[in-house]
C-alpha cells in the first residue's frame, strides 16, 4: 500500500484505529511495527484470512492514535529513523536507507 492522501480508519476488535498499511508480507510488518512503536505510537496488528494454509500470512497494521496520518508525518519530516534522522518516502517504503531531505533526483 503506497502512501496516499487519505485518512483510512476503521476498527480492529473494539479499537479504533487509523489504518497504517494492509495486505502486507511479515518482514514489512516487523519493520513498520518497529518504526511507529520507535515513535511513539501505540501499533495494533491483525492477521488477515486466508482462503487456504497454502496462501501466505498477510497483515494489516495499524495504530491507535486516530489523527495520525503516514503520509503527513513523513512530509512534513516528523517521524524519526532509529539513529535519529528524518523518515523519507524511499525509507518508510524500504526502498532505501537514505534520509536526504531530496523527494526527487536530478
Amino acid at each position: 500500500m503506497a502512501l496516499g492522501g487519505k485518512h483510512l480508519f476503521g476498527a480492529i476488535g473494539d479499537q479504533r484505529v487509523t489504518f497504517i498499511e494492509k495486505k502486507i508480507e511479515e518482514g514489512r510488518k516487523d519493520f513498520l511495527k518497529k518504526l511507529l512503536e520507535h515513535n511513539g505510537f501505540e501499533v495494533l496488528i491483525q492477521e488477515d484470512k486466508r482462503k487456504s494454509e497454502e496462501e501466505p500470512q498477510l497483515y494489516t497494521v495499524a495504530v491507535t492514535d486516530m489523527v495520525f496520518n503516514p503520509t503527513i508525518w513523513i512530509f512534513q519530516r516528523k517521524l524519526k529513523t532509529f539513529d535519529g534522522r528524518k523518515v523519507t518516502q524511499d525509507y518508510w517504503n524500504q526502498v532505501s536507507e537514505e534520509t536526504a531531505p531530496q523527494y526527487w533526483k536530478s
